[in-house]
């Protein structure tokens, strides 16, 4: 994991494209609750380790995809996961 040099309070870019089409675009300044806020609230719950990621949702934009679609997601400072879309039976 990157800490180095990361600051998500000053704000971190955060991108997704499908396809290499940008569908989402957005910083950790735009959350619509404060990172100090998130981080108390959910330590009141449980212990945050080092490595404990945090799920804070996205702006609207992704869907919908379908199988074969590819997804690239960047965050500024700390890389970017690629993935593809499959078809599984019901």
């Amino acid at each position: 994991m990157v800490t180095d040099g990361l600051d998500p309070w000053a704000g971190v870019q955060v991108e997704t494209r499908v396809n290499g089409e940008v569908r989402q675009s957005g910083n950790t300044r735009d959350f619509i609750f404060p990172l100090d806020v998130i981080l108390r609230y959910i330590s009141q719950i449980m212990t945050l380790e080092p490595g404990d990621l945090i799920a804070t949702g996205t702006p609207k934009g992704v869907g919908p995809v379908v199988a074969g679609d590819n997804i690239e997601v960047s965050i500024e400072g700390i890389g970017e996961l690629r993935n593809s879309v499959a078809d599984e039976p019901c």
